[in-house]
């Protein structure tokens, strides 16, 4: 299998998994990093880690024009169901599925969820996708926390920590 990861900009990450793209917090409008656009990019999978603006970002645009499914908490699924986005997956945190491209585990995060509208956007989460070639954790939108150790003992290759200050 072969792998690439490519950064976004901001938390938004494209990992190329064989023939398979998955997108990670799809923040690209508005995202002065981007180098590329909501129209154009392609997606087979989007995980979102929570419900804030800056992650959720294009989900819906994307997922509506490519198919993707979207994978996230329960209850950021049945928002994307309600905004029209027709596949989605649902999981809880340590959770985890096996997909065509590997299997992805929800992991905690510590921090709010609200969705774009205002609404609940249940527990955020760090995610770990872990593949033939490695394991990736992408922590979301966390702070440092101790558990984190845990996390590491899962064999990590490669640890995104998008941990801001405010």
């Amino acid at each position: 299998m072969a792998t690439t990861l490519t950064f976004l900009g901001h938390s938004a990450f494209q990992i190329r998994i064989d023939e398979k793209t998955i997108l990670i917090d799809p923040f690209l409008t508005h995202n002065p990093l981007a180098a590329v656009s909501a129209d154009d990019i392609e997606a087979d999978y989007i995980i979102v880690t929570h419900g804030h603006d800056d992650h959720v970002g294009d989900t819906i645009a994307i997922a509506k024009r490519t198919g993707a499914v979207v994978i996230s908490n329960h209850e950021i699924c049945e928002w994307l169901l309600r905004q029209g986005v027709p596949n989605v997956h649902g999981m809880h945190i340590g959770g985890s599925h096996a997909f065509p491209f590997g299997t992805v585990k929800l992991t905690i995060a510590h921090h709010g969820s609200m969705l774009p509208d205002g609404s609940y956007g249940g527990n955020p989460a760090g995610i770990l996708v872990q593949t033939t070639d490695g394991t990736i954790y992408h922590a979301g939108d966390t702070g440092l926390f101790y558990d984190m150790t845990l996390i590491g003992e899962e064999g990590l290759d490669v640890a995104i920590l998008p941990i801001g200050d405010n």
